[in-house]
């Protein structure tokens, strides 16, 4: 139940919501964020590493810039939540119309409303996944990378679908009392950030997944 419900209303909600456009936007924007960091790194790996090999110079060159582009592709889960935030208030409102309508905030939705919290988050991310990469050597690395971002996707995203209505501090608190349903959520995503091309619409249906699982919260009966 906890992923079975925000799994089928996700698939529903790129029809429902009408969120084709915005998930093709969304998959060009990820496309093109991998394709100038690994620009930018190659460019730099050029000049400053000389070699006067004219081969082994474009060897290496080459080198760096396929390492520099599969690293990048496997950092994308730290990098998601920037992509979204360009979109985020955006996919909610219109999910939440969908669904949720009596639910929906008299404020319309803003563009990137929060981009300096996106920025710190997304150094934060790349900085823990980039502390993790030597356990690679150790055939432990890719299991302490599920854990760490299936920890911090399915908190940041969890907690901007509901502090979209209760602010990130309440959100948190929430969070931390559902923690099954945040992380299980967070594992979901985690795992699509590492299916090739499918991984391009993470940012989208991360924030769909984790505002069916807050009104799934929200809307459950308290016990008595």
């Amino acid at each position: 139940m906890i992923i079975s419900q925000p799994f089928y209303k996700t698939l529903q909600s790129i029809k429902k919501a009408n969120l084709f456009i915005l998930m093709i936007a969304c998959a060009i924007l990820g496309i093109l964020f991998v394709v100038c960091g690994v620009s930018i790194i190659t460019w730099f790996s050029v000049h400053l590493i000389n070699i006067e090999t004219a081969w082994l110079d474009t060897t290496v060159t080459w080198i760096i810039g396929c390492l520099t582009g599969i690293g990048g592709w496997f950092m994308l889960p730290a990098c998601i939540v920037l992509i979204s935030g360009v979109f985020q208030e955006t996919i909610i409102h219109r999910v939440e119309m969908a669904f949720y309508p009596n639910a929906v905030r008299k404020e319309g939705p803003r563009l990137w409303p929060d981009v300096i919290h996106d920025i710190k988050f997304t150094i934060l991310s790349i900085s823990l996944n980039l502390l993790i990469l030597p356990f690679y050597l150790i055939s432990i690395g890719f299991v302490m990378s599920i854990l760490l971002n299936t920890y911090l996707l399915g908190r940041e995203f969890f907690e901007s679908a509901a502090g979209y209505h209760m602010g990130k501090p309440s959100a948190k608190q929430l969070g931390k009392k559902n923690w099954m349903v945040v992380y299980s959520g967070g594992l979901i995503i985690t795992l699509i950030t590492l299916v090739p091309l499918l991984n391009l619409f993470v940012p989208i249906l991360a924030t769909i997944w984790m505002v069916h699982s807050f009104h799934g919260i929200k809307d459950k009966p308290n016990p008595a």
